[in-house]
């Protein structure tokens, strides 16, 4: 899960250009595991100063900030945006932004919620299917290819017959979980600045380090499932 695709490192093209955080709207579905990468979007607009886009997509809320571009000395805009469709729907919201402002699938980092991954992995990938992910499915079909990065936050799965997945991933976490899962939340938003502003390698490189710590800590009996 950690290796480096060796197209990957010289990829002139950065993600991260537009974050596309998938959710769905609205507070009932607020702190549910679905909503993986809203809360993500909350760790990284508090990171540093975003502010809201003046121009307002139809299907999304928008925000802004100004980031260094890849070796260049001016400064570029780069956007987050939460769809504001339901989840099955999220590709047409992203489909209205990236022709807005002319952006391309490379520079997108879709966050997104993983039910294979165990709960706080994180999981980073240049292109891929959308394993059954419906907001990808959907982000996929809009933007006829595959070829846009993600970040997958694990969720787990439940139990063998405690309850439907679909209930489980509309369910909201549990005490013990988010007690957890501030560690993730934080390195998922740093990893979004180390992809746009010093690229894969450094993003990568990142993420391996915080498997290795998790893999100590698990080996020391310490089993802390946010450190991921």
């Amino acid at each position: 899960m950690m290796e480096i695709p060796a197209d990957t490192v010289s990829c002139p093209v950065r993600p991260g250009r537009l974050l596309v955080c998938l959710g769905n709207p609205g507070a009932r579905y607020a702190e549910t595991r679905h909503n993986v990468g809203w809360q993500v979007a909350s760790a990284v607009l508090a990171r540093t100063a975003w502010n809201a886009a003046p121009w307002q997509p139809a299907q999304g809320q928008l925000f802004q900030r100004q980031a260094a571009g890849q070796g260049q000395e001016r400064e570029e805009l780069s956007f987050l945006l939460q769809p504001l469709t339901f989840m099955n729907a999220s590709g047409s919201a992203v489909l209205e932004m990236v022709e807005q402002f002319s952006i391309s699938p490379q520079e997108l980092l879709v966050i997104c919620d993983c039910l294979d991954l165990p709960l706080g992995a994180l999981r980073l990938r240049r292109r891929g299917s959308s394993g059954g992910h419906h907001g990808l499915d959907s982000i996929i079909d809009a933007l006829g290819t595959d070829d846009f990065p993600r970040l997958r936050v694990g969720i787990g799965r439940p139990e063998p017959g405690v309850c439907e997945v679909v209930d489980y991933v509309l369910s909201d976490w549990v005490s013990a979980e988010m007690a957890v899962l501030g560690a993730t939340f934080a390195l998922a938003a740093e990893l979004t600045y180390l992809l746009r502003e010093q690229g894969w390698q450094s993003a990568f490189s990142r993420l391996s380090l915080a498997s290795a710590d998790r893999n100590n800590a698990n080996q020391k009996g310490e089993h802390d499932i946010g450190k991921v």
